[in-house]
């Protein structure tokens, strides 16, 4: 099968799972709830809201007409008015998701960093005190939830040490840069205003790092593991017979063929941190998209948890979707079957 035809068969799998989650939605909000018009009206629904609701999502039709307008509204981004900020919902996302997106790019960074070097410093000092010192400790921030994590962090680093921020996305104080793309450190690095950008930065650091202890154990192990592999490989003999120093032979031969299955599993750990990221921002208050949707349960905002819940959906299946594209290029023996 050639790549063509490979990315045709995952973008077809894409869209059926994109349009099981629309009919998931569909059900929970409209079938399973007794009155979704109440129920989208928010905690103190007012009757003049309900009506209009009900006329403008075609709540008194037949289900499969209710079906056609929600796929309909769904896919232009029309998730009507929120009943609790008063605001159309895709405005909300629009401000709340990117903060979500700068959080998870800062801890896939650390993930990448911390994963690589602990994962070949393991495998280099194999069955040794650092090897086990290594393991045991991604061994136990893997298994620890994320909440639990996320709060030693912050009594140990923010209330103990007080060496960084606790919760917030910067210096209330400060002026917030022109939002360009969202991205508060990033909007300030663009603009040039550097007390907001360090300011930015340091309340990150905290959160971020969370994110990433739950999640780097992983690519430490892959990257072990497949160094300790390639390390009995015929060429690696080779190598070393030929006298290339130790160095070499373990960047650039161990640990380059070491990466290749680690590149799949950093797409799709980049998926999970966007759906993990619900609980750390919340701890830190970091006033994300996770945040929002945590805030939206409390309230019972269901049409704001609906419409988050399918962006994050959205963005794992996409991920997913290049997990699969970047092993089928990255690695040319794997058959796309």
């Amino acid at each position: 099968m050639g790549l063509a035809s490979f990315l045709i068969r995952r973008s077809i799998n894409m869209v059926i799972t994109v349009f099981g989650v629309i009919f998931i939605m569909f059900i929970i909000t409209h079938v399973i709830t007794p009155n979704p018009a109440v129920a989208w009206a928010g905690p103190h629904p007012i009757p003049s809201i309900v009506e209009a609701i009900t006329k403008e999502y075609h709540l008194n039709d037949p289900v499969y007409v209710q079906f056609y307008y929600f796929i309909m509204a769904v896919l232009e981004g029309n998730w009507g008015e929120d009943p609790m900020y008063h605001q159309p919902i895709i405005q909300l996302i629009d401000v709340y998701f990117p903060r979500t997106l700068e959080l998870t790019i800062f801890a896939m960074i650390v993930i990448i960093v911390v994963g690589i070097l602990t994962g070949a410093i393991a495998a280099v000092h194999r069955n040794t005190p650092t090897d086990y010192t290594i393991r045991a400790f991604y061994l136990v921030t893997w298994s620890m939830p994320p909440f639990l994590v996320a709060m030693l962090l912050q009594l140990a680093i923010a209330y103990g040490l007080k060496l960084l921020p606790a919760t917030g996305l910067a210096n209330p104080l400060l002026t917030p840069p022109k939002p360009i793309t969202g991205m508060p450190t990033v909007d300030a690095l663009i603009e040039g205003d550097w007390v907001y950008f360090w300011s930015s930065l340091r309340h990150l650091i905290l959160p971020a790092t969370a994110l990433a202890l739950v999640a780097f154990g992983i690519i430490s192990r892959l990257i072990r593991n497949g160094m300790i592999d390639i390390a009995s490989k015929p060429f690696i003999r080779t190598a070393i017979m030929k006298g290339l120093k130790e160095r070499d032979v373990v960047f650039r031969h161990m640990l380059r063929n070491a990466l290749i299955p680690a590149i799949t599993i950093l797409a799709l750990t980049f998926a999970s941190l966007l759906a993990g990221a619900v609980v750390i921002e919340d701890v830190f208050s970091w006033t994300g998209m996770g945040w929002l949707l945590t805030q939206a349960l409390y309230q019972q905002d269901y049409p704001l948890v609906m419409a988050g819940t399918f962006i994050v959906a959205i963005g794992v299946v996409i991920l997913n979707l290049i997990a699969d594209i970047l092993y089928a290029i990255v690695d040319p023996r794997i058959k796309l079957e």
